[in-house]
């Protein structure tokens, strides 16, 4: 029962797929050794779009587009609202200010230039790799990489500012931490191979102690947005080194 709830907790968290009614959640901090799995199910998603449309006879390009857009509806565009926030909140002066910003649910020039630059090579590198048998696996193992940086960021900082939802996480229990993580280089391993998922690991590990120095600095902590930029830059990160070797 309490791992039901907390994969209830993860894929309500993380994702707008459908749920079991009355299905209960744990707490949502509980539920983080089951991130990378909602991952997982999100690339899933990305690779059979693209797979479908390329057999529909569309182009790369407009393939990987439709998956792109298919993550993003999965999603909700969760992580895609926190990057556009922080890039936003970059051009405040204050770290009071730039939380406002982000806060603000009007979207700036920044925010839609970083959207746009997410969108764009996330989808250019889909293309690039073209071929289903390897675009499945790679946007598999980008996704679950993208949930496996945000505890890393959670543990490297605090939350900037009491309430909303990266403070109600709370204080991550290490053990489940340990377990996504050993999720994710397990589904890596699966999916992509030794290779793969060494250039996947050594991109999370370089975006979640700059995320959380990025935070620390300039905003006092880290905060939903900067956790969902943190899963965008590393997806991107993640799909670009694959692009050229798969």
């Amino acid at each position: 029962m309490g791992m039901k709830a907390d994969l209830v907790s993860a894929f309500g968290l993380l994702s707008r797929l459908p749920l079991p009614k009355a299905a209960r959640a744990s707490a949502p901090g509980q539920g983080v050794w089951a991130w990378p799995l909602v991952g997982g199910v999100v690339g899933l998603i990305g690779g059979a779009v693209y797979t479908l449309a390329l057999r529909w006879d569309l182009t790369p390009w407009l393939s990987g587009l439709l998956a792109v857009f298919a993550m993003v509806l999965a999603t909700g565009g969760f992580h895609e609202d926190g990057l556009a926030d922080t890039a936003d909140g970059t051009g405040g002066a204050t770290p009071e200010r730039r939380l406002a910003i982000m806060k603000d649910s009007r979207i700036g020039s920044y925010g839609v230039l970083a959207l746009i630059a997410s969108v764009s090579l996330r989808a250019g590198a889909l293309a690039a790799i073209m071929e289903p048998a390897r675009v499945v696996p790679a946007v598999l193992l980008a996704a679950v990489s993208a949930r496996a940086v945000m505890p890393g960021v959670l543990l490297l900082s605090g939350p900037a500012r009491p309430g909303g939802l990266a403070a109600s996480l709370g204080t991550l229990p290490g053990l489940r931490v340990y377990a996504g993580w050993g999720i994710a280089i397990l589904l890596g391993l699966l999916c992509g191979g030794l290779h793969a998922t060494a250039l996947a690991a050594i991109a999370t590990i370089l975006v979640a102690p700059s995320v959380a120095w990025f935070g620390n600095r300039r905003l006092g902590g880290y905060t939903g947005d900067t956790l969902g930029a943190a899963a965008q830059i590393t997806e991107i990160a993640v799909l670009l080194l694959l692009a050229p070797r798969l």
